[in-house]
């Protein structure tokens, strides 16, 4: 672990940590994959691990079981310079896993094992709480929110982390496999919409919540609520499109060659944040808020070059490497 990150502002993100299963080979489907390389995963971990890699102060909080699995996954956290104070083990439920089919292109699809997972028993007595409130940003997906115990924990976290005057953070991290129906997942995704300070969603993910064009810029405002200082649109390799108060615009992404899309969301996430945490001044500040978002985006595209989330997390020194040789 570096030293400055114990001094810097800490990021605590908040969900689930899994196992990854992805076949050895791109482009086929499950049943017909022969071998399967073990990849941690679950996004709040991995934005964690992401900002760890890139030198920031990153805590995590969530459960997993009592299990091979669970102590490798923490393992690994605290390996990466992640604070690992807020992660419990359950006795009695396994760690989720996911199978991950990767297509020809680097685009994933999943299956699920979560019946139900260690990360869904997460209650709120067990929630580190003095840790949320020491953070100077909380960070969540919408996975947490599928079930109880896991969903009240959830709103409990959140809600100290805001009277503690701590910025939210906000990546719903679409899985409708997980969801009882899409419906479901629509309406449990914005239940919690309001509370952001950040939002960042992909053009997946806006057409999804929307019905709507997601490069139309009037479909993504209506996404957009008052309490927002900023809502990014992910558009892949494009790059990203972001709205505040006061502007709006695009910052163009990098062409690599993509071999795994899983993560990249989270690389350009934990980059964010990561600037964010050191100058919160970014969301007024639209050349502070560019040159960090040329940094996210460049941080998402290495992270593509590599199979697995975690693995593939580029450092600062790749990140400005990329964003040289493209100039």
């Amino acid at each position: 672990m570096n030293n400055n990150s114990a001094k810097s502002p800490m990021i605590v993100s908040f969900g689930e940590m899994l196992i990854d299963f992805v076949p050895d080979v791109a482009g086929v489907s499950l049943a017909e994959s022969y071998a399967f390389i073990k990849a941690p995963g679950g996004a709040p971990a991995n934005v964690a691990c992401a900002i760890a890699k890139l030198g920031g102060n990153a805590a995590f909080i969530g459960k997993v079981g009592d299990d091979e699995f669970g102590h490798m996954l923490a393992n690994l956290l605290k390996k990466s310079g992640v604070n690992s104070d807020g992660i419990c083990f359950d006795k009695d439920a396994r760690t989720a896993l996911a199978f991950v089919t990767l297509k020809a292109d680097g685009q994933r699809e999943f299956m699920f094992y979560r019946s139900p997972s260690a990360d869904m028993l997460l209650k709120e007595s067990e929630l580190k709480l003095d840790l949320i409130k020491q953070a100077k940003i909380f960070h969540y997906g919408s996975i947490s929110l599928i079930s109880e115990p896991c969903k009240s924990a959830h709103m409990a976290a959140m809600k100290a982390a805001k009277q503690a005057g701590v910025l939210l953070s906000y990546d719903p991290n679409v899985r409708l496999p997980l969801w009882p129906c899409p419906e479901a997942a629509r309406d449990g995704i914005k239940s919690i919409w309001d509370q952001a300070d950040f939002v960042k969603v992909s053009d997946d993910e806006v057409e999804f919540l929307t019905k709507g064009d997601p490069k139309k810029d009037d479909v993504v405002m209506s996404l957009w609520n008052d309490n927002f200082k900023l809502l990014i649109v992910t558009d892949g390799p494009e790059g990203c499109r972001y709205f505040t108060k006061k502007f709006k615009g695009k910052v163009n992404g990098y062409k690599v060659k993509t071999i795994d899309t899983t993560g990249a969301g989270d690389a350009f996430v934990g980059a964010f944040l990561q600037a964010v945490a050191k100058d919160p001044n970014l969301f007024n500040d639209e050349n502070k808020l560019k040159e960090a978002l040329v940094f996210a985006n460049a941080c998402g595209a290495i992270s593509t070059t590599q199979k697995g989330a975690i693995p593939s997390l580029p450092d600062k020194a790749q990140a400005e490497k990329l964003i040289k040789e493209a100039k």
